[in-house]
Order: C-alpha cells, then sequence, then structure tokens
C-alpha cells in the first residue's frame, strides 16, 4: 500500500513578494528549497497563518540567498507581502520506507533566514 507523508515543509515562511502578473507559482530562494528537499516545479502546498487561506502551487526558483518567497499569479490574491505561510511538499511511498522515512523540516526567522533544521516534531502535550 502506498501512503502520503510530508516530505518537506518550510516553516513560518515571511512572503516577500506578491506578483499577480507573474507566471502562477512560487518563487522561492534557491537554498531554502535544497534545505527543504524541494524540487523546481514540484507541487506544494501553502498554508497562511495569517489568514487561513489554503492552497496549491508549484516550486519556481528564486536566487539563492535572497530570502525570497514570492507568490505569483492568483497566488498572489491568497497572501499579503509581510504575511507568514507554511510551504509543504507530500510524498507517496510504500508502508516499508514510511516506517523510517524522516522529513525535511525548515524553521525560518521572520526574514527568512534559518532558524534551525529538523526531522522530528516533538509530541504534543495537553
Amino acid at each position: 500500500m502506498q501512503i502520503t507523508l510530508l516530505k518537506g515543509k518550510l516553516h513560518m515562511a515571511s512572503v516577500t513578494q506578491a506578483e499577480l502578473w507573474y507566471d502562477g507559482s512560487c518563487a522561492i530562494d534557491k537554498d531554502l528549497v535544497e534545505l527543504a528537499g524541494f524540487r523546481d516545479f514540484e507541487k506544494i502546498d501553502i498554508y497562511n497563518v495569517d489568514n487561513g487561506e489554503r492552497f496549491h502551487t508549484y516550486v519556481i526558483l528564486a536566487e539563492a540567498g535572497s530570502g525570497t518567497i514570492s507568490m505569483n499569479g492568483a497566488a498572489a490574491r491568497k497572501v499579503q507581502v509581510g504575511d507568514r505561510v507554511i510551504i509543504a511538499a507530500y510524498g507517496q511511498m510504500d508502508e516499508a520506507i514510511a516506517d523510517h522515512f524522516k522529513p525535511k523540516l525548515v524553521y525560518l526567522n521572520k526574514d527568512n533566514s534559518v532558524e534551525r533544521t529538523t526531522n522530528t516534531i516533538p509530541v504534543q502535550k495537553n
């Protein structure tokens, strides 16, 4: 059986641009793309923490080291510059692989610099 698991995420990224008339996509700093294990043109989900919007688009590369997170095309209508978003990609795998799989989790500061990386999330307590 195939199951779908979180492959990687950028947690609390800050939107730096919203370009309505650019090709629909999300431009992400190339260094952040690599850290999260994303690929150019990969489908991603975006969860806007500031307004609750949730939508799909795909990755395009922005200049390495730029800190760019640009929502383009229709996605630009779902955000405001400065909004904090979670960007996630998922992968399908066999259950046997899933038993040992670890996602790439990248936690960002407000300026999109890397706060920390990990591959686990602590158990949520009451």
